[in-house]
């Protein structure tokens, strides 16, 4: 399972009403190969569910997640982070064992 805090789910939200998304879509959050360290982080909204989607939802916030994915994510939870040192996005990753300084890709 995945858990989003306060402040990734009012962007969320925002994003989702600033481009006319209803009720149909959702947050995919997979992973794929590459990055820095491996594996990289990947966020998207879709309103197509795919076969062996797993399903999760918090705080309103439904998400999707494929089943590779979710060996990798189980546990993680969503922040986003809007100060002076960056500002998206952030996976606090349980199952990661190293990541990389911009936080956009880990290694199990």
């Amino acid at each position: 399972m995945i858990t989003i805090t306060d402040k990734a789910k009012s962007k969320i939200d925002q994003l989702m009403q600033e481009s006319g998304m209803d009720a149909s879509y959702f947050l995919r959050v997979s992973v794929k190969g590459g990055g820095c360290s491996g594996l990289s982080y990947n966020l998207d909204f879709d309103n197509e569910e795919n076969s062996g989607d797993q399903f999760f939802e918090d705080r309103g916030i439904r998400i999707a997640l494929d089943m590779k994915s979710f060996l990798y994510l189980a546990g993680t939870e969503l922040d986003f982070s809007d100060g002076l040192n960056g500002k998206g996005f952030n996976f606090n990753n349980p199952n990661a064992s190293r990541s990389c300084g911009c936080g956009e890709s880990f290694s199990v």
